[in-house]
C-alpha cells in the first residue's frame, strides 16, 4: 500500500497569510530568544524549537506526526553529511599541525608580515578566511581563523567574534560557488547573470568588513591607527571580486580576490606600521569560563592598557622546511580542491536525479530518494526529497585525502593521527548535534510550508518588496547555516514575488544570496562550530549577542543598496538577463 502524500498548505489558518505567519515564525523567534535572551545551549534551544516547530507542523499544518519527524530526520542527516563531515576533518588538519608544532610556525609566520593583532585580524580572518571559504565552505573558515587568532594571542570569544563577522562578503561565492549556482538551478536564471549580480552587491560589504574586525578588535583608536590597510584590503578584495564575477570566473572570484588582498596587505606591512601596537594583555581567565559570565569587553571595546603590551616572542630559528610544511597543509588543501573543482577529467559529471551514475569522482555519488517521505506543494508538484551521497568529492572527503597528505607531508604516524582524529570528534560532539538539530528544524519548517508561508508573506509587499528581499536570504541563512539552502529555499519565492512586483528576477535572486550571507554569523549551525573551535561550548548566547548588531546594521545596508538598484537611482548596475538556463 502507497503512503498517501502530504501537501503542503501556505494559508493553513483561516486561509489567512497574516495569521499563518504569524504561527510559522513562532520556531524561529522561539529559537532566538532561548539562545539571544536565556542564553541557553545552542543544541538544547535547537531541540526545543525544533518540538515547538513539531506541534505547528502537525497541529496547524495538518502535516502527520510521521512526516514531520521524517523531515527533522532528513535534515538532520544533511546535517552531518556533507556539512559536519566538512568541519570535523577541517579541525582534524588544523589539530594535526598542532599536534607537531607546525601551527605555532604558522604562527609566526603570521605574525612577521605585521605584530599587530587588528592587522592579523584582517590578514587571517578576511584574507585566509575568505580563501578557506572559497574552498570549503559550511562553516570552515569560521573554525580554522578562531583557532590561528587564538594562537596569535587573541581572547576565544573575540577570535571567534572576529572569524564570523569576517565570514561574509566571500559566503556567496563560496564552495567554488555552489550557492550561485544553486541558486541558478532553482531559478532557472544565468549562472554568470547572477554571479555577476551578485558581484555587483556583496563587494560593497567587502569596503566596510576589515574596519569592521578592526573595530572589533580595538574600537575607535584602531580605526583611527590601522584604517590605512583596513580600506587598502576591502578595496582590493571588493574590485577583484567584482571583476572577477563579472568578467572572468564566477567560481574563482574569491579566490582571485583573496589572493589579491592578502598580496596588497603584503605590500603595505612592508613600508607602513601602525604608530602604536596593539596586542591583547592576557588571556581571559579560567574562572570565567567556569561561572558562564562575559569576560570580553563588548565588540568595539578597547581596554586602554592593552595598548603598548609586548608582542609574542618571534624565535628566528623557523627553518625554511619548517615554514614549508608550516603552510603545507593549506597548500594541501588548495591543490586537492582546484583538482577535484577544476580539472574534468577528475570532476567528471554527477548525477542528475535518482538512480543514475555520475562520472569521474562523482561515479560514486548517489541520489536516493529519501524513504517515506512524500510531499507536494500547493498544486500538487512534488517536492524533492532527496539525498545526495558524494563519498568522494564531498567538501569533507576532499578535506580528509587534504588530510592524508599533511599526515606525509608533516610525518605523522598513523597512530597519532587517529588519537588527533578522536579528540577531534570529542572536541565537536556538540557542534554535530546543534548543527543536525538546526538543520532539521530548517527542513521540517521548509516540507510542512512554514518557510514558504514567511516568504509569501514578505513578498506580498509589492515594489517595496526590493527593500525586503534580502532580509528573505538573511532568515533562510539563519535558520540553515548555508546561503546554499537559503537560495534552494527562497530563490524560486523571489523570481515569483519579482514578476508580481515588476522588478528584475535577477535583481531578487541575486538579493537573496547577498542578504543571506549575513545571516551566516547568526546561524546556530555557525555559533556551534565557531564555540566548539575555541573551546567555549554552551557560550552560543554570549556570542549572538556579540554579533547580532553587526549582522543587522550590514543587512541594513543591503536592503538599501538592493532597493536603490530597483529604482531609476541605481539601476544601472542592474544585469541585462540573458537566455535562461536550458533556453
Amino acid at each position: 500500500m502507497l503512503l498517501a502524500n502530504y501537501q503542503q498548505d501556505y494559508r493553513p489558518l483561516h486561509d489567512s497569510l497574516g495569521l499563518s505567519s504569524l504561527v510559522a515564525i513562532l520556531p524561529l523567534l522561539v529559537l532566538f530568544v532561548l539562545l539571544g535572551v536565556l542564553k541557553m545551549r545552542a543544541w538544547l534551544a535547537s531541540l526545543i524549537s525544533l518540538v515547538v516547530a513539531v506541534v505547528i507542523a502537525t497541529g496547524a499544518y495538518s502535516m502527520p506526526l510521521g512526516d514531520a519527524l521524517n523531515s527533522g530526520l532528513l535534515g538532520a542527516a544533511f546535517g552531518f553529511f556533507p556539512i559536519m563531515w566538512i568541519v570535523i576533518n577541517a579541525i582534524w588538519v588544523y589539530n594535526l599541525t598542532v599536534e607537531t608544532g607546525h601551527f605555532d610556525v604558522l604562527r609566526r609566520s603570521f605574525a612577521s608580515i605585521s605584530d599587530d593583532q587588528r592587522v592579523q585580524a584582517i590578514i587571517i580572518a578576511f584574507c585566509f578566511g575568505a580563501l578557506m571559504e572559497a574552498l570549503a565552505g559550511f562553516g570552515t573558515p569560521v573554525a580554522m581563523c578562531s583557532v590561528m587568532l587564538i594562537a596569535l594571542g587573541f581572547k576565544p570569544l573575540k577570535a571567534a567574534t572576529v572569524a564570523l563577522v569576517a565570514n561574509t562578503a566571500p559566503v556567496a561565492f563560496g564552495a567554488i560557488a555552489v550557492p550561485i549556482t544553486t541558486l541558478s538551478g532553482v531559478t532557472g536564471l544565468s549562472v554568470d547573470d547572477l554571479g555577476a549580480m551578485v558581484g555587483r552587491q556583496t563587494p560593497v560589504l567587502a569596503l566596510f568588513v576589515p574596519l569592521a574586525l578592526v573595530f572589533i578588535v580595538d574600537g575607535r583608536r584602531g580605526l583611527r591607527q590601522t584604517w590605512q590597510p583596513a580600506v587598502l584590503c576591502g578595496v582590493v578584495f571588493a574590485v577583484f571580486q567584482y571583476l572577477s564575477s563579472n568578467f572572468w570566473s564566477v567560481q574563482l572570484a574569491d579566490i582571485i580576490a583573496a589572493l589579491a588582498a592578502a598580496l596588497a596587505l603584503l605590500i603595505l606591512t612592508r613600508f607602513w606600521h601602525a604608530s602604536q601596537t596593539y596586542t591583547e594583555a592576557e588571556e581571559e581567565p579560567d574562572a570565567s569560563r567556569a561561572t558562564g559570565t562575559e569576560p570580553d569587553a563588548s565588540p568595539g571595546a578597547s581596554p586602554r592598557a592593552e595598548t603598548g603590551s609586548p608582542t609574542p616572542e618571534r624565535p628566528s630559528h623557523d627553518s625554511p622546511l619548517d615554514v614549508f610544511k608550516a603552510y603545507a597543509p593549506y597548500l594541501a588543501i588548495i591543490v586537492v580542491f582546484v583538482l577535484a573543482t577544476r580539472v574534468p577529467a577528475i570532476t567528471g559529471k554527477p548525477p542528475a536525479k535518482a538512480g543514475e551514475t555520475g562520472s569521474g569522482i562523482e561515479s560514486v555519488t548517489h541520489i536516493v530518494k529519501w524513504p517515506g517521505l512524500h510531499i507536494t506543494n500547493a498544486v500538487g508538484d512534488p517536492v524533492a526529497t532527496t539525498f545526495k551521497l558524494n563519498y568522494l568529492s564531498a567538501a569533507g572527503t576532499l578535506l580528509l585525502i587534504s588530510g592524508l597528505l599533511s599526515m606525509l607531508l608533516l610525518q605523522v604516524g598513523l597512530r597519532r593521527s587517529l588519537r588527533a582524529y578522536g579528540r577531534t570528534l570529542d572536541q565537536l560532539k556538540f557542534a554535530v548535534l546543534t548543527v543536525m538539530l538546526v538543520l532539521a528544524l530548517g527542513y521540517l519548517m521548509n516540507e510542512s510550508g512554514q518557510t514558504t508561508t514567511l516568504g509569501l508573506w514578505v513578498a506580498g509587499a509589492g515594489a517595496a518588496f526590493a527593500f525586503l528581499s534580502p532580509i528573505l536570504g538573511w532568515l533562510g541563512v539563519a535558520v540553515t547555516g548555508s546561503d546554499t539552502s537559503s537560495n534552494s529555499l527562497f530563490g524560486a519565492l523571489q523570481v515569483t514575488a519579482a514578476h508580481q512586483a515588476g522588478l528584475s528576477p535577477t535583481l531578487m535572486a541575486a538579493a537573496n544570496s547577498s542578504g543571506g550571507v549575513l545571516g551566516k554569523m547568526i546561524s546556530p549551525q555557525n555559533l556551534a562550530i565557531a564555540v566548539a573551535a575555541v573551546g567555549f561550548e554552551g557560550r552560543e548566547g554570549i556570542l549572538f549577542r556579540r554579533v547580532i548588531v553587526w549582522s543587522l546594521v550590514f543587512l541594513a545596508v543591503m536592503c538599501v543598496l538592493v532597493y536603490l538598484q530597483s529604482t531609476p537611482v541605481l539601476d544601472w548596475m542592474v544585469v541585462t538577463a540573458h537566455a535562461p538556463v536550458g533556453g
